[in-house]
């Protein structure tokens, strides 16, 4: 008995082992949540435990997540690293399980009904690929500069992201993108971040326009960047220019040509439209292949290898553009809708009852909250429900109304003390394995936040994940504290590892 009573002192945290400013961080953000909640609800006449509203419900989960924390404080933290992989593999099998046994909620085949609550995997699995990413990065012999690493690694947040993928939820599937930061700190180059910001921005662009014209452009660009780096005489200077003149106003050109009498037999077989968007980007093409060409041949190994790669990059822009036309295509029709929002936001203003409802009342509510706000429960469109899903994607407009812009600064001042903090103790820690659970954890909070204040702004398209801590929802609740529980637990032990 001596013995078990001296084990469990050793393994369990106390008080005083706790990171005081983590832990207020997150029990005020839970409390504010709360208190959003009951107010967005307007359930402060009922029970605080009436599992029939939002409020009710989260009051429970409040209480289960601090029974878990408390036995997460009590635990060995090498429990954490011994069976990261074990949870992780556990939570995908849970995950996967949603594709045959889920419930469908807006749109999205992600849930686990149980009588009154629903359970929704994806949220647990993000704190086990933190365990799962942060054991075998830390493990003996790993280093991200090894190919094999870095597929696994890759590997390790592409396949719940995947399965998410399957389920409909796109939100939730962006989120584990946030494993790139930990990367980055761990020593992926900066090349691959250029690589991803670029074929993010070929993606925008092959949204907002047609693929065929944004890889003309690109082209163009890439045939520029040749010519100059090669020196190349003034006649394919002239070339250059002329194309460019003929990407740009050869649309105008064509139409002109084709209107003329000596087309009219060709014209009422081929529409003008099937001929005006092929033929810029393939005389671009055309001219980017004699410039790479008369550049390639007969040139030294260095030479050959730099054209190889702008080449590369330059068709990979241009499949980027067309795969993100294509992705667009097959999504459900309201996420397209949300998009083609995002992308047009004078067309979200002219739709003020239909994709757009959301987010105009969205920027409605926090605007009307002024600088101090109209006071808690005082909030017209909340306790109207003007904004549907309001105590969970869009629980911060009850913070903007009711709050005004001193409660929006005070929660984007916690989650930035929260995230500064829980970068200190990552770079304190002595252990590998708890210093990129901690960027991990970092990470997916990061993105969190950013998305869903941004998209609540319209800064962002709507893609439905909740504020941590603050959005309703057991889940999510619980799932955020296993997250910052454990990163509790591995602090308080820093010194032992």
């Amino acid at each position: 008995m001596g013995n078990l009573r001296r084990n469990f002192r050793s393994t369990a945290t106390s008080i005083s082992e706790l990171d005081y400013v983590l832990l207020v961080c997150y029990l005020a953000l839970v409390a504010i949540g709360w208190l959003m909640i009951y107010s967005a609800g307007a359930a402060y006449n009922t029970s605080l435990f009436d599992l029939s509203n939002n409020a009710g419900k989260q009051s429970l989960f409040i209480i289960a997540c601090m029974v878990l924390m408390f036995f997460i404080q009590m635990s060995d933290w090498v429990f954490w690293r011994a069976l990261a992989f074990p949870i992780y593999l556990l939570s995908l099998v849970l995950l996967a399980g949603t594709l045959v046994f889920g419930r469908e909620v807006n749109g999205a085949i992600a849930w686990y009904q149980f009588g009154g609550f629903s359970f929704q995997p994806s949220e647990i699995v993000k704190f086990s690929t933190c365990l799962a990413i942060a054991s075998y990065l830390s493990g003996t012999g790993v280093h991200l500069r090894d190919t094999r690493t870095r597929l696994i690694a890759f590997g390790l947040f592409l396949v719940p992201a995947l399965i998410i993928l399957l389920q409909k939820d796109t939100g939730s599937a962006l989120v584990f993108f946030s494993f790139l930061m930990v990367l980055y700190r761990e020593g992926l180059p900066g090349s691959w971040y250029m690589l991803a910001f670029g074929s993010a921005l070929m993606g925008i662009l092959g949204l907002m326009y047609p693929p065929l014209s944004v890889s003309a452009v690109v082209l163009l660009i890439s045939a520029g960047r040749i010519t100059w780096l090669h020196e190349m005489s003034r006649p394919w200077w002239i070339a250059l220019f002329a194309l460019a003149a003929l990407a740009y106003w050869g649309d105008d050109l064509i139409l002109w040509l084709w209107e003329q009498p000596w087309f009219g037999e060709v014209r009422s077989e081929l529409p003008a439209e099937n001929m005006t968007k092929w033929i810029a980007p393939a005389v671009l093409l055309a001219f980017w292949l004699v410039v790479f060409f008369k550049n390639y041949w007969n040139k030294n190994l260095i030479i050959q290898r730099r054209l190889q790669l702008i080449a590369l990059l330059t068709f990979l822009a241009c499949g980027v553009a067309f795969a993100a036309g294509y992705a667009y295509s097959v999504l459900p029709v309201h996420q397209q809708q949300r998009i083609r929002l995002w992308l047009n936001p004078a067309e979200a203003a002219a739709d003020t009852k239909g994709s757009a409802y959301n987010l105009l009342h969205s920027k409605m509510a926090i605007g009307s909250g002024g600088f101090w706000g109209k006071g808690l429960f005082e909030g017209n469109m909340t306790k109207l429900k003007y904004v549907p899903e309001q105590t969970t994607d869009f629980i911060f407009c009850t913070v903007g109304e009711e709050h005004g812009f001193v409660g929006v600064v005070g929660v984007v001042g916690l989650f930035f003390l929260m995230l500064f903090r829980i970068t200190q103790i990552a770079e304190r820690q002595r252990s590998n394995f708890s210093r990129i659970y901690a960027y991990g954890v970092a990470g997916i909070i990061f993105i969190h936040v950013v998305i869903n204040l941004g998209m609540t702004m319209g800064l962002f398209p709507i893609i439905g994940i909740p504020l941590p801590f603050i959005s309703a929802g057991g889940s999510s609740l619980i799932g955020f504290t296993l997250m910052v529980g454990v990163l509790l637990k591995l602090d308080s032990r820093r010194n032992l590892a």
